[in-house]
């Protein structure tokens, strides 16, 4: 008895969980991440990376390079100078053009011209123009062919305006299609007005942006003229509304993939059947998808608009993967056991469909390489996909 407490005694100071302890401790702090942040997702909003340059320009090109060395040199004053930007700017522009007649230069065309400079500074969306406009000299940047006539339309016919300089002011980037006669303009097909914004003022100038496209895009149209209009933000809004059409196709996609695995599987033989796994194998793709956005999202990867057609991809290659599986299983003999159908079925399609998802991997750390940033961050979701 004595022998045996003396054993027991041992065997109790001896650790065995050396290894359960640890990982149960890891998975226990898991589960509390993933209690506190229930879902990835909820970072999406934060995180989208739509930028048209950051994504889809290389991350050191030359162009990138040169454009710092500009602005080392040639930094932006107190005193706005568009001359001095090194890239757009942050500007509202409209382009003036005369319905009946070529000639622009008209009493009437500039009585709704000075409107429409009217009705855009009229624009308030939190912040008016007159608080967001880039400034020089403690005034904000106007249009000088407007500053020529002292907004007056009537002197649109008086003035002698020479062209392309007018009194040391340069009139080239402000009147299109010119006619002259000798230096003085005589006619002049379009007129272009540039609304220029404070760069520094990065949250609110987006305000007042969309407020004038929403101006512009409600105005009924003019009497004498037809007006186009063009902002800093118009072709990154474009191309955010071209991804955001691709989100309703995901369901059509999925009916699709659903019903043709289905049929494919199907048989009359209820037991050589194969609809719950076919419909399954594409859920599983689809719940790989949601798995890897969300772990890379909360992981603080940005989710660039590129992204959004990964499902697509993903999709065809694991439903792919699905009717090799399938198809090998249905190939072995039905009187056979479990273990030994299963040992077949991976004996023949283990191969292949290892084989592919490895080159796969390969090309995808290879294209890891790449300077451009949508298609690395594309990429990478791709494989934690696969790896999924």
């Amino acid at each position: 008895v004595t022998l045996r407490e003396n054993q027991n005694g041992r065997m109790a100071k001896c650790k065995t969980d050396c290894i359960e302890r640890p990982l149960s401790l890891a998975f226990e702090k898991l589960g509390c991440v993933v209690g506190r942040h229930p879902s990835g997702f909820v970072f999406l909003q934060e995180r989208e990376a739509n930028d048209i340059e950051e994504q889809f320009t290389p991350v050191n090109g030359p162009a990138k390079l040169e454009r710092a060395i500009v602005v080392e040199n040639f930094p932006q004053s107190e005193e706005f100078s568009d001359l001095r930007l090194a890239s757009e700017g942050t500007y509202a522009s409209l382009i003036i053009t005369g319905l009946k007649e070529e000639n622009i230069l008209t009493e009437a065309a500039f009585n709704d011209i000075i409107e429409l400079d009217r009705q855009v500074k009229s624009i308030t969306t939190g912040n008016t123009f007159e608080n967001l406009c880039a400034k020089t000299k403690g005034r904000c940047i106007s249009n000088a062919i407007l500053d020529i006539i002292n907004y007056n339309a009537t002197e649109i016919v008086s003035s002698n305006i020479t062209y392309p300089m007018n009194n040391d002011i340069f009139l080239g980037t402000t009147i299109g299609g010119v006619k002259l006669d000798s230096s003085e303009l005589t006619s002049a097909r379009a007129v272009r007005l540039f609304y220029f914004l404070d760069e520094k003022k990065t949250k609110e100038t987006p305000c007042w942006l969309d407020g004038f496209l929403k101006l512009l895009s409600n105005s009924t149209e003019q009497k004498t003229v037809h007006v186009s209009y063009f902002t800093s933000i118009s072709r990154q809004n474009e191309f955010e509304n071209n991804s955001d059409s691709i989100i309703p196709l995901f369901s059509v996609t999925y009916v699709l993939a659903i019903t043709i695995s289905v049929l494919s599987c199907l048989r009359l033989d209820c037991v050589r059947t194969k609809v719950w796994v076919a419909a399954l194998g594409v859920v599983s793709a689809g719940m790989a998808v949601l798995a890897s956005f969300g772990l890379l999202l909360f992981c603080g990867m940005p989710f660039a608009m590129t992204v959004e057609t990964a499902p697509f991809l993903i999709l065809g290659v694991g439903v792919d993967d699905m009717f090799i599986m399938i198809s090998c299983w249905q190939k072995t003999e039905v009187d056979k056991d479990v273990e030994v159908r299963l040992a077949d079925t991976y004996k023949e399609a283990g191969v292949s469909i290892t084989i592919t998802t490895l080159t796969d991997v390969l090309a995808f750390y290879i294209g890891l390489a790449t300077p451009f940033r949508s298609i690395f961050i594309y990429l990478n979701r791709k494989y934690i996909l696969y790896c999924m």
